[in-house]
């Protein structure tokens, strides 16, 4: 099992990622001290699966407090329910909240942790793709308005992270391949070698192949790991973890959550993003290729088919990174190296999400 140490305002903490880490999950909770109850947060998607192994293992896995882990539910409500389930629980300021489940799960039940008598213990058990490779790392937390996605949320740094690749193994198929878009956005924005790998790969590691798919989940987590603690608060360098997430989102909030899985819509920002890059004169053709090739190994995408760049417009104005009406964006410059707080002309971004679909297809991508 390897370790990795992210640092953070409020402490570092460590990810112990690997076969068979849930097993050590109740010791390395022990660690974090006294505490007056662990709360398991999760869903009934993930109970199904995997409730009575986490029963046996995990403090608390006994009586587990469910929500709804689909995008759509992802609000305040939810975070309300959470609190309310807390508060008959009569945890208190020394609980532990435990958080087992993908993106949606890590979100909501981090801003729980971070909101509750303002602020409890939390841990992450991530099991999906994204969750592990991405989203249960760097303390983000939030839930979605329906003016756009992660409008309301903190940054809340968790105190352990536990990944084991066995929870993949009953991930769909769908979703599984939704988190190696995330997989991807590592290889280009930092890891030529991590790129290179896929490409070489990616029959393997869509075969869920134990060896190639720990080399892939780790070689992220190292990144992000790396990224987040020199970059905590997301004022510099780490806006490159936002690569394809502007138009991600918005594809997303366009559609309102119905159509696309996260890291579907981040496949189709990536995209828009290296061709942005070519149009800007920052990454050249044959670069690109290379990127949008990469993705569309991945497998199909659900289709662009009446998002419009009228409709996106708004969205892109009321996104988080945005300054002063202003998008600023994240392009590619060459595979493993980006730049972040580009401003590229709206005209420019209309015309790319027009021309989307027909130029995705020429590498080999159905829209």
């Amino acid at each position: 099992m390897r370790t990795f140490r992210v640092t953070s305002s409020a402490g570092a903490y460590t990810i112990h990622c690997g076969e068979g880490a849930l097993t050590q999950a109740p010791r390395l909770i022990d660690r974090l001290g006294d505490s007056t109850g662990v709360f398991v947060l999760s869903s009934s998607k993930v109970w199904r699966h995997w409730g009575r192994t986490l029963a046996k293992t995990i403090p608390g896995g006994k009586d587990p407090i469910l929500f709804d882990d689909r995008e759509s539910a992802k609000r305040l409500a939810t975070v309300e329910s959470i609190a309310r389930q807390l508060v008959r629980a009569r945890a208190d300021r020394r609980a532990i909240v435990v958080a087992v489940g993908g993106g949606v799960v890590g979100d909501v039940a981090g801003f729980a942790a971070a909101t509750y008598l303002r602020g409890v213990r939390l841990v992450h058990i991530p099991t999906t793709v994204v969750a592990q490779v991405d989203s249960s790392i760097g303390g983000k937390t939030g839930v979605d308005l329906r003016e756009g996605k992660n409008l309301v949320g903190a940054f809340y740094p968790p105190q352990l992270v536990v990944v084991d690749p066995a929870f993949l193994r009953t991930l769909p198929h769908r979703e599984y391949r939704s988190g190696l878009y995330e997989v991807i956005k590592y290889g280009v924005i930092a890891d030529p070698a991590l790129f290179d790998f896929l490409a070489r790969r990616m029959d393997a590691i869509l075969r869920r192949d134990p060896k190639a798919l720990a080399y892939v989940i780790q070689r992220s987590i190292a990144i992000k790991a790396r990224i987040v603690s020199a970059d905590e608060r997301e004022s510099g360098l780490r806006q490159i973890l936002n690569f394809g997430h502007t138009l991600g989102h918005a594809f997303e909030t366009a559609t309102k959550y119905r159509r696309f899985l996260h890291g579907e819509a981040i496949g189709w920002g990536m995209i828009a993003a290296t061709l942005l890059a070519v149009a800007r004169g920052k990454l050249n053709d044959a670069s690109a290729i290379r990127v949008m090739r990469l993705i569309a190994s991945v497998g199909p995408l659900p289709s662009l088919r009446g998002v419009r760049a009228g409709a996106i417009r708004p969205i892109l104005a009321s996104d988080k990174k945005t300054r002063g009406g202003r998008v600023r964006w994240v392009l590619p410059r060459r595979i493993g190296k980006t730049e972040w707080g580009i401003e590229v002309p709206w005209p420019v971004v209309a015309r790319t999400i027009a021309e989307l679909p027909q130029i995705a297809s020429y590498a080999g991508l159905k829209a």
